[in-house]
């Protein structure tokens, strides 16, 4: 294994090298991904005069949604490519360098068909970067127990929101001079990123990932895709149905974006069913990638509100919020930098509960951390609703009120985010690791999705509807907690000797 200690060699409180490299890789990605996120809505919203793109909040919302979907709905191709053909570690570099591609061209003046060639460049190669990275946090706590395993995702995590807290100041700084320029600082993010991994990974990730998981399918398995194709030729009829009794127009990105959600949701379905029914697994691993899909489910609740952040809650911080401190006026994107902050401050205190509780006897399990995640999202909500009925007055909001959310929904991220990274990567049979971790992103894919549909509805012609849109995230959110609260000895059961 090289010169990488096995993990069962490491110091019972010592997180092993490797881990710091791949830190170091995501933090840079995470500048990139999250600083150009930070100024993507604004710029699609703001008129072609003012070197934007001038569309409406209804379309930008829906190109918001099914580029940030894509990003995290391409982890599954990204994934099976790693497990098959590259290996995780290829496929992190691979990843990488599409995205400073993708980086670069956004950072071209030029037509929306150059824009949107950029996103597409940056989408392709989060597929690969994304889950392929985060396998590999997990394959090095192979034999951790769960509370070390968890307090490990918390530090990558924290190595996450470092890079989208710089990302998301100096990105929106830089843009408010030049569109183009923030969008080229987010492409030296990347650059940096590779270039650390390329540098460190040889040396204190050993074998880690070189090798693919699974080599070949086996031939008895490419002839059991029958439900998978059953169930998307239903799909295709399901979008037909739908189209031609005008419940979805998809010459329009709002109709397009609401096909892509459906297209998502049963194609998962027929994956899980076909794992299930066709993946040569046992029955404890039947039930354990049964409880996977159960956390997918609750994470694309969770994402569906908390990245409301880059679409309603951006949109709400540039037209209804007072943002001067002094004469200064805050760029809008740069208020998303809080959550980031919070985290950096509280990923290690949260990482360390987890440690003290697990020491005495008295972890909360997995479906209690959804649960508690869940309804900080909805109080963070219940903030915004405050603050939307004092714009629905004629009055603009003070920062306090984002502020406030964004505490509680990064409290809420890490009792979540990092605890269902790790359950997954726990629960999943080890050849399908790599395409778990993408269904877990595909999660994200589909809460994204959701984010910038809602966001299109955020009219600032139509303030009287601002308190009803967020109220609706607050009943979604606080019931799904409720759900995963009542249910939880259910998922233990199956979840068995996972935590």
């Amino acid at each position: 294994m090289s010169d990488v200690m096995k993990p069962t060699e490491k110091k019972k409180f010592r997180h092993p090298k490797g881990l710091y490299v791949l830190f170091t890789a995501e933090m840079w990605e995470r500048f990139s991904y999250y600083g150009m996120r930070a100024i993507l809505i604004l710029f699609m919203t703001t008129e072609a005069a003012q070197e934007g793109l001038g569309l409406t909040t209804e379309t930008a919302g829906a190109v918001y949604g099914l580029y940030t979907a894509s990003v995290y709905l391409m982890t599954l191709p990204g994934g099976w490519l790693a497990d098959n053909i590259f290996g995780q570690r290829k496929a992190v570099f691979y990843g990488g360098v599409l995205i400073m591609i993708g980086h670069l061209v956004l950072a071209i003046p030029g037509s929306p068909a150059i824009f949107f060639t950029g996103l597409a460049f940056v989408a392709l190669g989060t597929g690969l970067l994304k889950g392929n990275i985060s396998t590999l946090v997990g394959e090095l706590y192979a034999g951790e127990d769960g509370a070390k395993r968890d307090a490990g995702f918390s530090i990558f995590y924290m190595g996450i929101n470092l890079g989208s807290f710089f990302g998301q100041i100096f990105v929106p700084l830089l843009a408010e001079y030049n569109w183009h320029l923030g969008f080229g600082l987010a492409a030296v993010g990347m650059l940096f990123g590779l270039i650390a991994y390329k540098v460190y990974a040889p040396k204190y990730l050993g074998n880690f990932g070189i090798e693919p998981k699974a080599k070949a399918v086996e031939k008895k398995e490419k002839s059991k895709n029958s439900v998978s194709l059953i169930i998307l030729g239903i799909v295709v009829l399901l979008l037909g149905s739908l189209q031609y009794f005008g419940y979805i127009d998809v010459t329009t990105a709002t109709g397009i974006a609401k096909a892509v959600g459906i297209l998502i949701v049963v194609i998962t379905m027929a994956y899980f069913i076909n794992i299930l029914l066709n993946g040569g697994l046992t029955e404890t691993e039947k039930k354990k990638v049964s409880i996977i899909f159960v956390l997918f489910v609750g994470i694309a609740i969770f994402w569906s509100g908390f990245e409301q952040a880059a679409s309603s809650l951006n949109l709400f911080a540039r037209d209804f919020t007072d943002r001067f401190i002094g004469s200064w006026e805050m760029p809008a994107g740069m208020l998303q930098s809080f959550n980031s902050a919070f985290i950096i401050i509280f990923a290690p205190i949260i990482g360390a509960l987890w440690v003290k509780l697990a020491a005495r006897n008295m972890s909360l399990r997995t479906p209690i951390k959804f649960a508690i995640g869940l309804i900080l999202l909805g109080l963070g909500f219940w903030v915004m609703v405050g603050a939307a009925n004092v714009a629905a007055e004629g009055a603009k909001a003070g920062m306090f009120a984002l502020i406030l959310t964004y505490f509680l929904h990064s409290i809420g991220e890490l009792t979540i985010s990092p605890v269902g990274m790790s359950a997954t990567s726990k629960l999943s049979p080890k050849k399908y690791l790599g395409q778990m971790m993408g269904i877990w992103f595909v999660g994200a894919a589909l809460g994204n999705l959701i984010a910038g549909l809602i966001g299109g509805e955020f009219d600032p012609e139509n303030v009287l509807e601002m308190p009803n849109i967020f109220m609706n995230v607050v009943w979604v959110s606080v019931g799904a907690g409720l759900v995963f609260f009542a249910a939880s000895p259910f998922i233990k059961k199956w979840m068995g000797d996972v935590t």
